[in-house]
Formats: structure tokens, sequence, C-alpha cells
């Protein structure tokens, strides 16, 4: 069974009524059975963002993309976790200085002037430090 047949097993099995939707509390149901957690105002806000024809129902396609991007929170919240260990000085900022200390822990040897063009390559608005969504970019 290739992923496609999977998705559309599961899909049909979570469509309660078979109208070829999921509604938000049926979304919810979906993924409270394979160990998640989903308030109804998350399914909501879920099907809300990912509803492609605005009729507050995620189809087949709005499903799949669903599934595809469940990881997108965890990916987020790991990509936090490396900001906080980069940034260490509690600015809120990867500056120079905490970029060669944290490339210094991880053995690579970087001088402060190496550091501020590895920053500037993405820092886009232009204040000499990486704020969170910089480094977002910077890791994708």
């Amino acid at each position: 069974m290739d992923k496609h047949q999977l998705y559309e097993r599961v899909f049909n099995h979570f469509d309660d009524n078979k109208d070829g939707k999921i509604s938000p509390a049926e979304l919810q149901q979906c993924v409270r059975v394979i160990g998640g957690e989903l308030s109804l105002e998350e399914a909501e806000s879920a099907v809300e963002f990912l509803d492609s024809d605005g009729d507050g129902l995620l189809c087949f396609d709005d499903f799949v993309r669903f599934v595809e991007e469940g990881g997108e929170e965890q990916k987020v919240n790991d990509l936090m976790e490396a900001f906080k260990m980069y940034e260490m000085d509690g600015s809120g900022s990867i500056t120079p200085k905490s970029l060669r200390r944290m490339l210094s822990r991880l053995g690579e040897s970087k001088k402060i002037d190496e550091c501020k063009v590895m920053i500037s390559q993405f820092d886009l608005d232009g204040d000499g430090v990486l704020n969170f969504d910089e480094f977002k970019v910077m890791m994708s």
C-alpha cells in the first residue's frame, strides 16, 4: 500500500458522515487516535488554515497537506531550541560573539569578523544580528 492509499484509508475512516470532507471535530478525533493532542480550537484553526475552498472543512487534498505538514510545529520547536543555544546571552538575537562562542563549543574556531560575515548573509533587516525569523531562513 502506498502513502496515498494509506492517507485515503485514514481519511475515509474519520469522515464519519461520508461527505468527502473532514470537520474540525473529525480532525480532532483523528489526531487523538494516533496519539496526539489537539483541542477543538486548534483543530478549527488547522482547518481554517488548510481549507482550500473556504467551506470550513478539509477535502482529501487539504487533509494530505495537514498530515504532511503536521511536523511543522515540531520543526519550529526544534529550531527554537537551537536558536536559544546560539543566542545564549538573552538578547533574543544571535550576535557575532554568541555565534563564535557556540561554534567554538562545536569545535569550529572562527574569528569575530568571520562570524559577522556569516550573520550578514542571513541578516534580512541589516541590524548585524540574527533574530529567530532570520535564523529559520538560515536553517532551511
